[in-house]
């Protein structure tokens, strides 16, 4: 088992994780609070409930729009930037 710390990428900023970290709480620990804008209104999000239910913390993952950070593990070189709104796949509606 990996018991060192990595670092993934987020908004091209490099972000120090544990193993079994979530995205979110590596972002949560670098004092990122929020890492998505609504598409209506620009309004900020980031966790709001932490278990996958109401998707605030939206992010891509290595070209895969939304991923819900609270739910994804972190791993080594992953490529994490920020999404408007629900991601690519909501502009179609």
């Amino acid at each position: 088992m990996n018991t060192r710390n990595f670092d993934f990428s987020f908004d091209e900023h490099l972000i120090p994780a544990e193993p079994g970290q979530s995205i979110a709480a590596a972002l949560i620990a670098t004092g990122r609070r929020s890492w998505r804008r609504t598409r209506v209104g620009g309004e900020p999000r980031g966790v709001f409930c932490g278990i996958g239910i109401c998707f605030d913390c939206l992010v891509t993952v290595n070209g895969e729009p939304n991923r819900r950070a609270c739910m994804v593990e972190a791993r080594p070189h992953d490529e994490v930037v920020t999404q408007e709104g629900a991601g690519h796949d909501d502009l179609s509606c």
